[in-house]
């Protein structure tokens, strides 16, 4: 089912079906999944959605950054951003945003994938330089128990995206609020029962 339209970007370019890159290697994808959405609690419980996500991720190695219930082509959708370990590398990390648009027997998700490239930890250093180490690890505003993968930080805060305009978490957001302007949701997709949990 061709659930979303309008996904495609200026600056990215079509590399396969329902996937586009752009010159920085980040990839744009748009998923169908024809089964129950798996979301661990409702979309109207932000605070339960938000800590099991937050556990979710730390448990997969990786750390949310930010997720919040938005409308996307009308339909509600959830808006994640994360960051995982960058696969077989010593250091490094790619940002992945999302938006999920889930049905009653089915979802639709857009994602845009972003990893850092050459040197690593710019930001991070450059943040913890202004802040201080004292305020620059926190504990994580979802869920301030969880312990493990990869941890919150203040250098992850949209507030410093102007200072680091180029770097993938910078990308990321700015992508997804293209997107959120952009996007529409085909009919016979708005059509389907609503997700209830």
């Amino acid at each position: 089912m061709r659930a979303l339209l309008g996904v495609e970007l200026p600056g990215y370019r079509p590399v396969d079906q329902d996937v586009w890159a752009n010159d920085d290697g980040d990839m744009l994808s748009v998923h169908f999944f024809g089964l129950t959405p798996d979301l661990p609690a409702s979309l109207d419980d932000g605070p339960a959605l938000r800590a099991a996500l937050t556990r979710l991720t730390a448990q997969a190695g990786g750390g949310l950054i930010e997720a919040s219930v938005k409308s996307l082509g009308g339909l509600p959708a959830l808006k994640q951003i994360l960051k995982l370990p960058l696969p077989g590398q010593p250091s490094g990390q790619a940002f992945i945003g999302s938006y999920t648009v889930p049905r009653a027997t089915c979802s639709t998700v857009v994602k845009v994938q972003a990893p850092e490239r050459g040197m690593t930890g710019m930001r991070e250093a450059m943040v913890m330089a202004q802040v201080g180490h004292d305020n620059y690890f926190r504990p994580h505003p979802y869920a301030p128990e969880v312990q493990g993968g990869l941890p919150f930080h203040a250098a992850d805060h949209a507030q410093w995206d102007q200072q680091f305009p180029d770097h993938p978490l910078t990308r990321v957001r700015r992508v997804l609020d293209a997107l959120a302007e952009a996007v529409q949701v085909a009919p016979e997709f708005a059509a389907l029962p609503p997700f209830t949990r």
